[in-house]
């Protein structure tokens, strides 16, 4: 069973996810709750979830700020966001920081558990990105993969194109990666794409499918749907959005 820290700050919504929920049926157990980002911080530290559904907008400390002070500490476990605000800034965050989605408030029925499903089956998982107070948590060739996609992701590169640069066979690339940061290099690359995506979309100089082309995607439907899977809306939507 994977665990759930539902951390949400209206009693009744945090009720509802709790126990309106069929946890079970889709393979998962809320093991903990808070009703904001400080005492969520408590609550996930002690129980060390698979994934955490958490609300933006709360009391105390908010949810980007208990997920950013969470990815300092080197815990990468999955997120959900949930939000009543429409504005694509939070999705921005959120991206940033390697949500798994992002739903907006109130949510129609079943849509949460759908959410579920797909972060703990298919969506990347997130990572702390790198930086200099964080090197430590890293080896030298996880640090030296993370900065090579970093950057070279707009050129067609894969798993065996890192590996060799460093000199390791795939696997033990896989392994290293996958161990010290809780994710695939294959995954990092995707969100690391995904990110510059959203830079280019906001400046709006260039066209959807130059940005695809830009940020190593050849195919623009690919682009599209895995955008739109990660920050919640298309890439369309959100240039046009930014450009208000």
């Amino acid at each position: 069973m994977k665990r759930i820290v539902v951390v949400e700050d209206e009693e009744l919504v945090r009720q509802g996810i709790v126990h309106a929920v069929d946890w079970a049926g889709i393979g998962c157990q809320v093991v903990g709750e808070a009703s904001n980002g400080l005492a969520g911080l408590a609550v996930i530290r002690e129980k060390k979830p698979d994934l955490i559904v958490a609300d933006i907008k709360m009391p105390m400390m908010d949810g980007i700020d208990m997920v950013r002070t969470l990815r300092k500490d080197g815990i990468g476990c999955r997120v959900i966001f949930l939000t009543a605000y429409s504005d694509f800034s939070f999705a921005q965050h959120a991206v940033k920081l390697g949500a798994a989605d992002y739903l907006l408030k109130p949510f129609r029925d079943g849509e949460l558990e759908e959410a579920v499903k797909r972060s703990l089956e298919a969506a990347p998982s997130p990572v702390p990105q790198p930086s200099a107070g964080q090197d430590a948590k890293y080896s030298r060739y996880v640090l030296e993969a993370m900065k090579y996609i970093d950057s070279h992701y707009s050129e067609d590169i894969s798993l065996g194109t890192v590996a060799d640069h460093l000199g390791l066979s795939d696997s033990r690339l896989s392994h290293l990666f996958k161990d010290e940061t809780g994710q695939s290099p294959g995954s990092y690359l995707i969100q690391t794409r995904i990110r510059a995506a959203m830079d280019m979309l906001r400046d709006c100089r260039s066209k959807v499918y130059e940005v695809a082309e830009q940020t190593g995607f050849r195919d623009i439907a690919h682009f599209s749907s895995t955008f739109k899977k990660i920050v919640g809306v298309s890439p369309s939507d959100y240039q046009k959005t930014a450009a208000d």
